[in-house]
């Protein structure tokens, strides 16, 4: 069973179970249990441990802590008891009373999420979850919805580390492509030249980017988002109520007038500055050079970001202390009181990180993503649309397994073997392809951490976050794969983008065009 057509099975489980009732933890359970069988061949026993190795995977793994994983858990728990000492301080409402003065309509709080969603592109994880406690006093101030949020958090986080050279995964993908083109002496190019040429290659982020861009510019809405949107704007629900939200803070602390800005800007630009001083410190360390980008492909991520953590978390609580005295609400029972509850709201998207883990871990002994690429290397296709294949594949591999650097690792060698023996013209745009589709990928599974993360740093439910983006995901990857099938029939990487920007142009104007003629109807009533 392991590395045949049955490896896909796991993945499709949970994945449609997801969607199908809305509880990601029982359909990444049921995605698990179906994984430990088959690995086990269906043996009880076997199945057991299986079972017991996959959920402990997070923890302890080949024999040693797993680090990684353990930081970005302690880190998320870090970021809730932030969240909890900036609410009791009173720096969220005072900030966001603060930036309505000042940002004060929709329009500008969306561009302002977006904007800040690209400056802070080092890594994915940090994106995802700094960008929300930034942007949701003042997202939540104009009704936009959580979901909404998630979407524009979700949108800049991987699209853009995946175009810059400047960021964990820009240092990472410039390292693999150093192993592929060191099997050929003819590619005249470095892989830092070849990373930043393949930017405009990559169509799937850039209709991404397009349309993040054009929803925060506009009052467009289309499909789940629709619904969301006007529950924010018409009733001032900026989530279900029903429905669990990671992150949430379930106690109400006291409400006093002693916040300020400074309460909550200070933690989160010491959390920033922290951890991107110690990605530069433990990638110097590591690496040994002064190098920008050796230091980016040494650097510690995970540790990076504890030590910023606790750094924003520390000043956090500071701050708060210092309000003794004048604050009459301020106590040091609340102290305690934050942490537990910071912590404990972000225990939800903890268990649904490690449900996801244990899963990718036995898609990972099913050889899943292995199969996947096989079919390709087995078929007979013509090289010349080999781009858009492996922007499929990639995508089906990224959402299946819910990793798009498992998708990175197996399909850029994969893609650079092939190009540089059949086609070489074709080499970037081929590893182009692979990137763009493992983004899409892992920008619309239910399974992706990125898209977890996403949706604990904007408070927003997980199932409602993917709803929500899937159908905007589609529509560009959509767009991206004519975009590739053009470049493969023509040859050429400008016809092919050429004909991505015209569909983009053609897609919004139609948009534009049926909201202005709605709006005219309602107003001629």
């Amino acid at each position: 069973m392991i590395g045949t057509w049955v490896s896909i099975l796991p993945p499709i489980v949970a994945i449609v179970m997801v969607l199908a009732t809305k509880r990601v933890l029982l359909s990444l359970g049921s995605g698990i249990v179906t994984a430990a069988l088959l690995v086990a061949s269906f043996a009880p026993v076997d199945t057991l441990k299986n079972l017991w190795t996959a959920m402990i995977v997070s923890f302890w793994s080949e024999g040693e802590l797993n680090v990684y994983n353990i930081f970005i858990m302690i880190f998320i728990l870090l970021l809730g008891v932030i969240t909890a000492f900036v609410s009791l301080s009173g720096g969220s409402r005072a900030f966001a009373e603060w930036a309505v003065k000042r940002i004060k309509t929709r329009r500008g709080a969306k561009l302002l999420t977006v904007l800040i969603g690209i400056l802070i592109f080092v890594d994915d994880y940090f994106n995802s979850l700094a960008v929300g406690q930034i942007a949701r006093p003042i997202t939540d101030q104009h009704r936009i919805s959580r979901a909404k949020l998630a979407y524009f958090i979700d949108s800049t986080s991987a699209p853009i580390c995946v175009i810059s050279p400047i960021s964990s995964w820009g240092a990472f993908l410039i390292g693999q492509l150093a192993l592929i083109f060191g099997t050929s002496a003819a590619i005249s190019y470095s892989p830092l030249s070849a990373f930043l040429m393949m930017a405009p290659m990559n169509f799937y982020v850039i209709a991404t980017l397009a349309m993040v861009f054009f929803f925060a510019w506009t009052n467009n809405d289309y499909f789940e988002m629709k619904k969301h949107e006007t529950r924010a704007q018409e009733k001032g629900e900026l989530f279900d109520p029903k429905k669990e939200i990671p992150g949430q803070l379930k106690e109400d602390f006291p409400i006093h007038s002693h916040g300020r800005v400074i309460d909550l800007i200070a933690p989160i630009i010491t959390l920033v500055v922290v951890t991107l001083g110690m990605m530069i410190w433990t990638g110097y360390r590591i690496g040994g050079s002064t190098s920008i980008w050796t230091i980016f492909e040494n650097t510690d991520v995970p540790m990076s970001l504890v030590v910023g953590g606790l750094a924003g978390t520390l000043l956090a609580a500071v701050l708060y202390i210092s309000q003794m005295g004048k604050n009459e609400t301020a106590s040091y029972s609340l102290v305690s009181k934050a942490f537990f509850s910071g912590a404990g709201a972000m225990m939800p998207a903890i268990l649904i990180l490690i449900f996801a883990w244990a899963l990718t871990h036995l898609i990972g002994v099913l050889e899943t993503g292995p199969f996947l690429s096989s079919v390709v290397e087995q078929s007979n296709v013509p090289v010349n649309f080999l781009p858009v294949i492996m922007f499929i594949l990639a995508g089906l591999m990224a959402f299946s397994t819910g990793t798009s650097w498992g998708s990175f690792g197996i399909l850029l060698p994969i893609a650079g073997t092939i190009m540089i023996n059949a086609e070489p013209e074709l080499l970037l745009p081929a590893l182009s392809a692979v990137l763009a589709g493992a983004v899409f990928g892992d920008h619309c599974s239910p399974i992706s951490d990125t898209t977890i993360l996403s949706s604990t740093g904007a408070g927003s439910n997980h199932m409602d976050h993917v709803s929500t983006q899937l159908p905007y995901a589609l529509i560009s990857a959509g767009i991206a794969a004519i975009g590739y099938f053009i470049l493969g029939l023509t040859g050429s990487v400008w016809i092919g983008l050429a004909a991505v920007i015209i569909l983009i142009a053609g897609l919004f104007t139609v948009w534009t065009s049926k909201r202005n003629k709605a709006e005219v109807k309602a107003t001629s009533f």
